[in-house]
Formats: C-alpha cells, sequence, structure tokens
C-alpha cells in the first residue's frame, strides 16, 4: 500500500510538472532583424521590428521598418501576425508563426510570412502579391537581435 501511495505521489508531481502553460511569450518577444530571399536565392527584402505576443497568439509589431528601398512599400505599411506553440509530452516543441505587412500605397501590396520558430530563430518562406511588379516569394529568415 505505501509503495502504490508513494508511486501515485511521484506520477502526481510528474504531472504537476509537465502541466505547466504552454504560452510562453518568451519565446517570440522581443527585436527581430529578417532577411528574405528570392527564388533566385538573391536578398528581396531586409526589415527589423519588434514583437510581443499576446495572450490570444495574436502579435504585437512595433518599431517596423524595411532596411532595403522598394516601391512596393514606400509608406504607411500596416503590420499584423499570430504564433502559436504545439507540442508533445516528450518535450517536442514547434511555433507556428505567420506575419501580413499591407502597404499603405495605392495597390495594396501584402507580404505575407509564414514559418516556424526555433530558439532565437523564424525561418520560412514568404509571398507578395499587388500591383504590377510587387509579386515575387522565397525564403526567410528572423533572428533575434
Amino acid at each position: 500500500m505505501k509503495i502504490t501511495l508513494a508511486s501515485l505521489l511521484v506520477l502526481g508531481m510528474a504531472l504537476i510538472g509537465c502541466g505547466t502553460s504552454s504560452k510562453n511569450g518568451g519565446n517570440i518577444n522581443g527585436n527581430w532583424t529578417a532577411t528574405l530571399m528570392d527564388s533566385h536565392n538573391t536578398q528581396a527584402f531586409a526589415f527589423k521590428t519588434s514583437i510581443v505576443e499576446s495572450t490570444n497568439g495574436s502579435l504585437s509589431i512595433s518599431n517596423f521598418g524595411f532596411n532595403t528601398n522598394s516601391p512596393c512599400f514606400v509608406s504607411g505599411e500596416t503590420e499584423s501576425g499570430s504564433f502559436s506553440l504545439s507540442g508533445d509530452f516528450n518535450g517536442n516543441v514547434a511555433g507556428k508563426f505567420g506575419m501580413n505587412v499591407l502597404s499603405g500605397s495605392p495597390g495594396g501590396n501584402n507580404l505575407t510570412l509564414s514559418g516556424a520558430v526555433a530558439g532565437n530563430t523564424i525561418t520560412g518562406t514568404w509571398a507578395l502579391t499587388g500591383s504590377s511588379g510587387c509579386t515575387g516569394n522565397g525564403t526567410f529568415t528572423m533572428s533575434r537581435v
């Protein structure tokens, strides 16, 4: 009986440790720089931004600015994003990241990023849709600074 009770106590303590929240804003919050490469492996865009995760998985994006010149994004961009964590009881955690940058200029060019978070790096794919000359796609890497 004592062994069974002790086993249950150890199992309960282990489950309490596993029951912590999977929402960890520290995984995405901070300052980031991004490099977007086109399908020819040439840099298409680069930007910097600050990201803070809300409790519902949406992102508050501020201090956004392109480091590259492009007629597709002149001024007045609006940024939005999302982040979610998933995992299993073996400690395998994966984060999904999404971000949109919509130009304020005529034509409404839209840059969409979709990727995965691993520590201080986010990698994935991007696509640009909009006015003539403002289309493309490729891969991106974001790094925490």
